[in-house]
């Protein structure tokens, strides 16, 4: 019964104190899921668009990211670049190597989706004066969006877990803050244990968000 009570004592003593990485765990996910969001739908156009030189681009970026573990990604950018001149602080290291990670796993969402939407409509489109931009921006993209939504928030929530992978490169957000209480107080579970309720609460909160806007969409189908 002590061992049980102890356990409440710390998870309600400690819980308060992860605020400030739980903030920037959330800072962190925001940030690279808006601009993942837009390297992925820049990708997924150069992919479709037959130019070859960023069709080959947009093909490497997304087979590099895919096959290179998301760790090894941020190191590189951290502790890598600036041997080559280019540096970069923690956070901004962490916010671009998660936002490259997840466009390239976006891009083929975005991809997929647009490819879906009959081939009739490109041309409905054209024979109404349209150019390919028009239509893309006025008929595909919307329809794209709107079927990619269910897929775009699995990768969302993902993206929010990859996110303890910061503390790799020195980032205080919600994983770092943990190890950081367990190497005081060398009590485990309690403190995980908290780390794990916060994440669970982010991304329960996300995918209601998620499910919201999917319902909202369809009301216009």
């Amino acid at each position: 019964m002590n061992n049980v009570s102890q356990f409440f004592v710390t998870v309600i003593y400690f819980a308060p104190k992860f605020i400030p990485g739980v903030l920037m765990t959330l800072k962190l996910s925001c940030w690279s899921i808006v601009l993942g969001t837009g390297f992925g739908l820049i990708t997924a156009i150069f992919k479709l668009s037959h130019i070859k030189p960023l069709e080959i681009i947009s093909k490497l970026y997304v087979t590099v990211v895919r096959g290179t573990p998301l760790l090894l990604q941020l190191i590189f950018i951290f502790y890598g670049l600036p041997q080559m001149g280019l540096k970069f602080n923690s956070f901004t290291s962490a916010v671009i190597g998660l936002a490259f990670h997840n466009g390239a796993y976006i891009s083929e969402i975005f991809r997929g989706a647009i490819e879906s939407i009959e081939h009739g409509q490109l041309e409905a489109g054209r024979a109404l004066g349209m150019t390919k931009w028009e239509v893309l921006k006025r008929i595909i993209l919307p329809q794209a969006f709107k079927r990619s939504v269910p897929a775009l928030g699995n990768q969302f929530i993902i993206g929010v877990k990859d996110s303890s992978l910061a503390s790799a490169i020195t980032i205080s957000e919600t994983l770092m803050l943990s190890r950081q209480f367990v190497a005081a107080t060398y009590n485990v579970f309690p403190i995980f244990f908290i780390a794990g309720c916060y994440y669970l609460l982010i991304t329960i909160v996300l995918e209601r968000l998620l499910n919201q806007l999917e319902k909202r969409l369809k009301v216009y189908d």
